[in-house]
């Protein structure tokens, strides 16, 4: 595990994970991309854009089209979380953060990407502010932390103090289309006893950065050699921040 610690492995998701140790991984901390291209409720589907027309999303990811048929990315999901599943420790969770949102005129709620894993709790990360031009449902504000856990999971001393609804605004000023926050990052893993954090889809490098600066250690999968480079270049402006504070 040596090896793997304190590195962003630029490649396929499961093809890396797969390389992976069982039970290696004391928490797992992500958020896939979210297949908003495949969505009918955003205009982002038939390429008009919609709410999103002047958003870098209208293009997908670099690398990735975030334009899956639903089925074939339910399946892609099920087969990373199974994964994430058998390289964590048994003490471990998974933090996995995604979005329902209305497909159709109905409720998408990615019950059919967790079902069967061992959900513990639904965290809500209440993200304010937002748009919503469709008349028929109210401005969704909130994304949702599924934490999927291991038997012998426990939270840090303390961390049941929390409430399960998280104000945490939205990431600003990243070269990244959906960056995650790092203040959100760092209450996932101050949560935790864990000391070796996995991201398997670590874009922006936002999960390395909290697990750097509460003294952990990270490893992070990335399929886009552009974020990549983006991701460690942020990681050592931080670094050098975190030692001058020193």
């Amino acid at each position: 595990m040596e090896d793997l610690k304190n590195k962003i492995f630029c490649g396929d998701v499961l093809e890396e994970l797969k390389k992976i140790p069982d039970q290696s991984i004391d928490l797992v901390v992500t958020s896939p991309p979210y297949n908003l291209k495949n969505s009918t409720g955003n205009g982002m589907k038939d390429g008009r854009g919609g709410k999103w027309a002047n958003a870098e999303l209208i293009n997908g990811y670099k690398h990735h089209s975030d334009n899956m048929p639903h089925e074939e990315y339910v399946e892609w999901q099920r087969n990373c979380l199974t994964e994430m599943m058998r390289v964590l420790k048994d003490d471990g969770a998974i933090f996995y953060n995604h979005k329902w949102r209305v497909q159709n005129g109905l409720m998408q709620d990615r019950q059919d990407i967790v079902q069967g894993f061992p959900v513990r709790q639904i965290i809500i990360w209440r993200r304010k502010g937002g748009f919503n031009f469709n008349p028929g449902y109210f401005l969704p504000t909130y994304e949702v932390i599924y934490m999927i856990t291991k038997p012998k999971f426990k939270l840090a001393k303390g961390a049941n103090s929390h409430g399960d609804v998280w104000d945490i605004g939205q990431a600003k000023g990243i070269d990244h289309p959906a960056p995650f926050p790092i203040e959100l990052v760092e209450r996932i893993i101050s949560s935790s006893d864990g000391k070796l954090i996995l991201d398997p889809f670590m874009g922006s490098g936002s999960s390395a950065i909290a697990a750097k600066k509460l003294g952990r250690d990270y490893v992070g999968i990335e399929i886009s050699p552009e974020y990549c480079e983006y991701a460690e270049k942020r990681i050592a402006e931080e670094s050098s921040q975190l030692e001058i504070a020193l």
